[in-house]
């Protein structure tokens, strides 16, 4: 298992430096300059020479493009993740705080997809073709096809605005208080997990459909067993493999997704802290901003392989 999960590990590290390559040639080709954005002394934006030059060596905007990259990743794998051009803060720590925020969103979306989705796939696979089979249906293709910064923004209108009984934005941490933390995150939960919730679903039906047509689950009905543990004993331990690889590689996804929530429902998380970011032309929390969110779905994917090795003992390790 140990060498299964090393050689996973090595086989991400190209895929690193190729997308830190895409990354870093990405940002310096978006339109405009921010060093003659620091450096403009008035609104006509006329700018001095001089402190143009001053700037651009301050930041190492000065040196070769090849440069800039090389020491950019040498001060990463320092811990020196650079400062940001227009707080003049310290990257690492304002991507650390927001980055916090954005685990619970993607974890809170995730367990509600699975407590959704799982039941309504049983429910729906068991009642082929009856109405609460056409409705969980028609729930998940509504799920799927839904943008989520639509769903979002509807959400807000109906139980923010005329309701008025969730709030429409902000945050406030579980210490601080916990019941506003909850009544705050109940909505870009439901915004996020909608759409994998769905995705579950159908992947839960299909997969209990499948099991439900092997021989062993004909044997275990001919033996006499009651239909609730055949279910459960015997189809939903299989149909469950391809469920959960298929939710952990959801993760990735929603990590994506948290970007437009976050946007929609104004919370600070890395999602709306990179889109501040691309607005404001910093392009050095715009380039740590993406490689975290990418290493997210990297690291998401390797925990997809390491968890079905675990649950399938016919893939072997090594």
């Amino acid at each position: 298992m140990q060498r299964y999960m090393l050689r996973r590990i090595i086989n991400l590290i190209p895929v690193l430096v190729l997308i830190s390559i895409v990354v870093f040639s990405t940002v310096r080709v978006l339109p405009g300059d921010p060093a003659r954005l620091l450096a403009a002394i008035d609104e006509t934006g006329f700018v001095d020479p001089e402190v143009l030059a001053a700037v651009e060596k301050r930041y190492g905007l000065d040196k070769p493009v090849v440069t800039q990259y090389f020491e950019w990743v040498w001060g990463v794998m320092r811990g020196d993740w650079g400062v940001s051009l227009i707080s003049s803060q310290d990257v690492f720590p304002q991507i650390r705080s927001r980055l916090s925020f954005t685990a619970q969103l993607a974890g809170l979306s995730w367990l509600l997809s699975m407590a959704i989705g799982i039941p309504m796939g049983v429910i729906s696979a068991l009642k082929r073709n009856s109405i609460r089979d056409i409705a969980v249906t028609s729930f998940a293709v509504s799920g799927i096809a839904l943008p989520n910064f639509w769903l979002g923004m509807l959400m807000i209108i109906f139980f923010g605005v005329w309701l008025g009984w969730l709030p429409t934005g902000g945050y406030t941490s579980f210490q601080d208080s916990p019941i506003d933390w909850a009544r705050k995150m109940i909505l870009p939960t439901i915004t996020l997990g909608t759409a994998l919730s769905a995705v579950t679903m159908r992947q839960m039906r299909a997969a209990l459909l499948e099991v439900m047509r092997e021989d062993y689950i004909r044997t275990a009905r001919a033996k006499g067993l009651m239909e609730s543990r055949v279910v459960l004993l015997h189809a939903m331990k299989n149909s469950l493999l391809p469920v959960i690889t298929l939710s952990t590689l959801q993760l990735g996804t929603l990590v994506g997704g948290t970007v437009v929530t976050e946007t929609v429902f104004f919370l600070p998380g890395i999602g709306k802290f990179i889109v501040d970011a691309v607005i404001a032309k910093d392009f050095l929390v715009v380039q740590m901003g993406l490689m975290i969110l990418t290493l997210g779905v990297l690291v998401a994917n390797l925990i997809a392989d390491v968890s079905y090795a675990f649950l399938d003992p016919r893939i072997r390790f090594d």
